[in-house]
C-alpha cells in the first residue's frame, strides 16, 4: 500500500517531497525527470525521499494528457550476460524515479529480432534505450529520426549514445601486458557486428605499434563462456603469450580451457577480460579485467532519453556521453614465459 503523506490520507505528491528536502517542488521535478539537471548531492536526497514516502506519479492522468504510454523499451542483447544485470539495474532504477515502467527485450544477439522490437516499441513505449546495438549504422539513424532512442556502446552521428570507453582500458591492458614481457599477444575478437569489438581493435593495433609488440586478431567469437575453448586453442595455436578477450564470459571459458590443457595461466599464458563481471574475481585464477561503471551507464542513458521526451525550455540535450574505464589487475596476467 502506497505511504500516505504525513498527517493526511492522501498520496505522498511532489510537494511533499520538496517539502522533506527543504527544495522547491519544481526542482524536485526535475530530479525525477531530468536528472542531470540537478546537483547529484540534491537529486540524490530527493530520490531518497520519495523512496522513502513511496511516492507514485499519477502515471494514467500524465499518459491521457500528454498521449504517452509512461513505458521505455530497454533493449540488450544478451539478458544472461551479467554485464547487463548493472545496467538493467541503473536504467529500471532511474525510470522507476521518474514515473515510467520498463519493458525489457533480450533480442539474442540478432539484428533482425532488434528491427523488429523496435518497430514494435515505437507504438507502445515512449523512447527506446537500445544496448550494444546490432543494427546497423543506417537502420540505427532512421530509427532515433522517428522515435525517441539512446543507443549504449554504439557510437553513430545523430544517434544520442552513452559510450563506455573500453578502447582506453584496451590500451592499458596493452601496456600492461608489454610491462611483464609479453612481446606476442591476441586480441580475442567478439561480434562482427559489435562496435566495440572493431573500436578496441583500432586501439590495440595503434598502441601495439608504438610499444613495438605484436598483436593479432583471433576470431570473431559469440560473447559467451562456451566460446572460450575455441578462442583458447585458437590463442594456443597461435603462438601467443598473452590474450585480451572480448569480454569477461570468453576469458573465464578460455581458462578453463586452458586448465583442460595442462597450460597454467598466468605461468603458460595470461588472460585478460573486459566488463568485470560479477564472479571475475572469483575465478582461478582471478581474472584481470577492464571495469566501467555500468549502473551509471544506464542512469545516465535515462537521463538522455527523458530529457528527449520532457523537452523543457531552454534545458537542451545531450547527444553523447562517455563513461570512463580502467583496468583493474588480479591473478590471470604475469611476466611472460622465459622460453617465449
Amino acid at each position: 500500500m502506497a505511504t500516505q503523506a504525513a498527517g493526511t490520507d492522501r498520496p505522498a505528491t511532489i510537494h511533499d517531497i520538496a517539502a522533506r528536502c527543504g527544495v522547491a517542488a519544481s526542482t524536485v521535478s526535475r530530479a525525477l525527470s531530468t536528472p542531470y539537471r540537478v546537483n547529484v548531492r540534491t537529486r540524490e536526497r530527493i530520490e531518497a525521499a520519495a523512496a522513502a514516502l513511496n511516492y507514485r506519479p499519477n502515471i494514467q492522468a500524465k499518459a491521457l494528457s500528454s498521449g504517452r504510454t509512461s513505458a521505455v523499451g530497454v533493449l540488450v542483447p544478451d539478458i544472461t550476460n551479467p554485464f547487463y544485470f548493472d545496467l538493467i539495474r541503473g536504467t529500471q532504477l532511474q525510470l522507476k524515479a521518474a514515473g515510467y515502467t520498463q519493458l525489457l527485450v533480450d533480442t539474442e544477439e540478432s539484428d533482425e529480432v532488434e528491427a523488429t522490437t523496435v518497430d514494435q516499441l515505437r507504438k507502445s513505449a515512449d523512447g527506446i534505450i537500445v544496448a550494444a546495438s546490432r543494427l546497423t549504422d543506417e537502420v540505427l539513424l532512421a530509427a532515433a529520426a522517428t522515435t525517441p532512442l539512446v543507443a549504449i556502446n554504439r557510437d553513430v552521428p545523430g544517434v544520442p549514445a552513452v559510450i563506455i570507453d573500453t578502447p582506453s582500458a584496451t590500451s592499458q591492458a596493452l601496456d600492461h601486458l608489454a610491462s611483464l614481457g609479453h612481446t606476442r599477444i591476441a586480441y580475442i575478437a567478439g561480434p562482427t557486428t559489435s562496435q566495440s569489438s572493431t573500436r578496441r581493435w583500432a586501439a590495440l593495433a595503434g598502441a601495439a605499434e608504438e610499444l613495438g609488440v605484436e598483436v593479432r586478431r583471433l576470431g570473431p567469437f559469440a560473447p559467451k563462456t562456451q566460446s572460450g575453448a575455441a578462442a583458447a586453442d585458437a590463442a594456443v595455436y597461435s603462438g601467443v603469450t598473452a590474450c585480451i578477450a572480448f569480454n569477461d564470459l570468453i576469458a573465464i571459458g578460455m581458462l578453463q580451457r586452458l586448465r583442460e590443457r595442462g597450460l597454467r595461466v598466468p605461468e603458460d599464458m595470461s588472460i585478460v577480460g573486459c566488463d568485470d563481471i560479477f564472479g571475475a574475481d572469483f575465478c582461478n585464477p582471478p581474472l584481470t579485467t577492464m571495469a566501467s561503471p555500468i549502473e551509471q551507464a544506464g542512469r545516465v542513458a535515462v537521463s538522455m532519453l527523458l530529457a528527449q521526451l520532457n523537452a523543457l525550455a531552454g534545458g537542451g540535450t545531450r547527444s553523447r556521453s562517455v563513461m570512463p574505464t580502467h583496468l583493474t589487475v588480479r591473478g590471470s596476467t604475469g611476466p611472460a614465459p622465459a622460453k617465449a
